[in-house]
């Protein structure tokens, strides 16, 4: 059925592939069967109007409507890859029945990270958004993609955080039909700085069954998954079962018993979940898993003092001001200010000697309250 991992599929066979598995009813699971019994998805084209004989007029694929998603994925600037070739995420591979292709557009390489899924509540609270938002950002500094689901609140907030070092939207209709509207922006942001990865046609609108199909995909593109807030049999908990059932690590984040939005992480934790105040808590438990090193803090080898001044007085006020009680990272204050790493460094360094402020893991930093 695979194309060995050094060799792609010729455009023959990737028309073939592609309309086999456009072909209504045809799922991974049978796609996987058809090519295994007939050898080839050519063959099972073939075989199909027979297969099919009283069932009902044979909707198969035409070679017409391949050729035009191929051309609609090209003119979007996005490719059709086929599992077995090099440029298919490789944990997507190891899932039962996995998609025969995927259109992925975007810094494909993202794929050769391991990657922490991050889901949660549509409707999240402010707190949550901002937790999942610094918690992104923070695991993608320890050298992990983030992969989420392009929805609102807490994919919104994973995707936004870890846009700067790596982010994977799964979508659940067409690479050109991103859900909901209001991401498009966030979309396209993607598109250029990370990746987008979906199993659906060009063109496709999302229906409801889609998304559990997407979630599917963000917990097999993981090592682990985090969820910040769920409520009872949400989308969610889908996803975090599904990632327990493909061996992936589960996170989740407490919430108060009073929100019925911490529910869903509540009962998950309660159930073995690992539970995650911190980027640490997630990073600790992964390392293991990887063979990245274990994550550094920020500026662990010093920045050249000498490219920048001393920082003035009001540049101080700026770092305080920028910082509160949520942890962010170094590298946010860095963009937010404007100031030079070597500046950040040395007012970082005397706050920290004045018992201002508050290290985290992942080179994360807080303001600690002087009437606390």
């Amino acid at each position: 059925m695979k194309p060995s991992a050094s060799q792609r599929l010729t455009d023959r066979q990737r028309l073939a592939w592609l309309r086999l598995i456009r072909t209504e009813n045809v799922g991974p699971s049978t796609f996987r069967d058809l090519v295994n019994r007939f050898g080839s998805a050519e063959a099972a084209l073939e075989a199909l109007p027979g297969l099919m004989r009283g069932l009902g007029r044979a909707r198969i694929c035409s070679a017409a409507q391949a050729e035009a998603e191929m051309e609609a994925a090209a003119s979007f600037g996005a490719r059709l890859v086929a599992i077995g070739e090099p440029d298919y995420p490789r944990m997507l591979r190891q899932i039962p029945h996995p998609p025969p292709l995927v259109a992925i557009k975007g810094a494909g390489e993202i794929f050769d990270r391991p990657a922490v899924a991050m889901v949660g509540a549509r409707n999240a609270s402010l707190a949550g958004i901002r937790f999942a938002r610094s918690l992104s950002a923070e695991i993608g500094s320890g050298g992990y993609a983030i992969v989420s689901g392009l929805a609102r609140g807490i994919d919104t907030a994973a995707h936004e955080g870890s846009i700067d070092t790596g982010t994977v939207a799964v979508l659940a209709g067409g690479l050109d039909r991103p859900y909901p509207p209001e991401n498009i922006a966030l979309c396209g942001r993607i598109a250029e700085r990370g990746v987008l990865i979906s199993e659906k046609p060009f063109g496709w609108e999302p229906r409801a069954r889609d998304f559990p199909r997407r979630n599917r995909l963000v917990a097999g593109l993981s090592i682990g998954l985090v969820v910040v807030e769920a409520a009872l049999r949400s989308g969610s908990l889908i996803s975090a079962r599904l990632a327990g059932e493909m061996g992936r690590l589960v996170f989740a984040v407490p919430g108060s018993p009073l929100d019925p939005r911490a529910a869903g992480t509540n009962g998950l934790l309660k159930d073995g979940a690992i539970l995650v105040t911190g980027a640490g808590d997630v990073l600790d438990a992964l390392a293991p898993l990887t063979s990245l090193p274990p994550p550094q803090g920020a500026f662990d080898e010093p920045p050249d003092f000498t490219a920048a001044p001393p920082p003035a007085e009001n540049d101080r006020s700026r770092v305080v001001e920028a910082l509160g009680p949520t942890p962010v990272h170094v590298d946010e204050i860095v963009a937010h200010t404007g100031l030079h790493p070597a500046q950040i460094f040395m007012i970082l360094l005397e706050l920290e000697l004045a018992g201002r402020i508050e290290r985290h893991s992942g080179g994360a930093v807080s303001l600690v309250r002087l009437d606390a």
